[in-house]
């Protein structure tokens, strides 16, 4: 019996082991493009600071400055005048567009689908298939990772990935410790079946829903629906005073858990995959702010010519960020060059997804503005 119950412990074990890596064949990324608004609001423009304390604040972080929606502009706004931008630069017919997937936290509605939404604004056929995944700052590697899967078997041939956040409108201005971080933007990847030249895509997975709470907005939702007491301002101290309809973060949770377990999945996508870290082209990391993305490239010993950042103009911008960065900062050299890409990403949860990109020719649009 101990043997029998042993060998379900180990089958176990093996299985979840197993689960948690990806990879996908026969699917080729064809193009970026990113939108973020006109707005732009200035690190050193926040009055709720001293001088002093902005300048260490930038200093910390590398946030300069970011881009923020008005009230009547939404995350699918942002996506959609990307994806035109892109549909129209790489020249595709609409009508041949099988799949859309939108990947955010903040929808037009609570009902329907955003993607449903979106299909019709942007033409594409009734043939189309559409959903939305519920993801923040690891949504653009987990859609990666979802609609090249979905692509790679030829039964859908072209593919749209639209991912983005308007986190601006769930935070506090008297919150300096989301309000000065999170910049709104929208990004898309255009993907297709090429079999013949794929791309190569291997994913690691890491989910801990035990630390949820570590960024999370306490009420709004069908867990603690809305009541008057919601929008009570509470002073947390140190800079920090919110409602419960606002996005909460603990920094110094993310910072322990992202500074741990990031690297650990980069580990295990490089050990499993036989992945020589050194002769990676570029490490794109999540723009979550410049004290961990330094912290995370100096433990895995990434020279910061491989690197590239954009918080300094764009904040953290969710899930938009990592294709945010590579539209604004690689789009000459994703077009040129042949490229072994390595991604990570963490997002609230919490979850981790690291991810090896080898490709050549990804085209970039100009990044847009609304």
């Amino acid at each position: 019996m101990k043997n029998y119950l042993l060998a379900i412990i180990i089958a176990s074990k093996l299985k979840r082991t197993i689960m948690s890596f990806l990879s996908v064949k026969n699917v080729k990324i064809k193009g970026l493009a990113a939108c973020v608004p006109s707005q732009v609001i200035e690190t050193k423009a926040y009055d709720l600071m001293t001088e002093e304390e902005i300048n260490k604040y930038i200093q910390s972080t590398g946030v300069e400055r970011k881009h923020r929606v008005t009230l009547e502009q939404c995350t699918s706004d942002l996506c959609y005048t990307a994806a035109e931008k892109l549909i129209s630069d790489l020249g595709w017919n609409k009508s041949e567009i099988d799949l859309l997937v939108f990947v955010s936290h903040t929808g037009d509605y609570k009902l329907p689908s955003t993607s449903c939404i979106l299909q019709t604004r942007l033409g594409l056929p009734t043939s189309c298939m559409a959903f939305d995944l519920n993801h923040g700052c690891s949504g653009f590697l987990y859609g990666l990772s979802v609609i090249s899967n979905l692509l790679s078997s030829g039964s859908m041939r072209k593919a749209l990935l639209l991912v983005g956040n308007t986190q601006s409108k769930n935070v506090s201005y008297e919150d300096q410790s989301t309000y000065l971080i999170f910049g709104d933007a929208g990004a898309v990847a255009a993907l297709e079946y090429s079999p013949e030249n794929c791309d190569l895509m291997d994913f690691h997975f890491l989910t801990d829903g035990s630390e949820m709470e570590s960024v999370y907005i306490p009420d709004g939702g069908y867990r603690n629906p809305i009541t008057p007491e919601s929008f009570i301002v509470e002073d947390f101290g140190n800079g920090i005073k919110r409602n419960r309809t606002h996005l909460k973060m603990n920094g110094a949770d993310v910072f322990s858990f992202a500074n741990s377990f990031i690297p650990k999945s980069v580990r295990s996508l490089t050990e499993h995959y036989n992945i020589d870290l050194d002769k990676i082209d570029y490490f794109v990391m999540h723009q979550a702010n410049k004290f961990l993305c330094e912290k995370i490239r100096t433990k895995l010993k990434i020279p910061k010519e491989k690197v590239p950042y954009s918080f300094q103009d764009y904040g953290n911008s969710s899930g938009a960020s990592i294709p945010l960065t590579m539209v604004t900062q690689m789009k000459d050299v994703l077009k040129k060059e042949k490229l072994d890409l390595l991604m990570t990403t963490i997002g609230g949860g919490f979850s981790i997804v690291s991810a090896r990109i080898s490709s050549s020719d990804i085209f970039c649009s100009e990044i847009q503005y609304i």
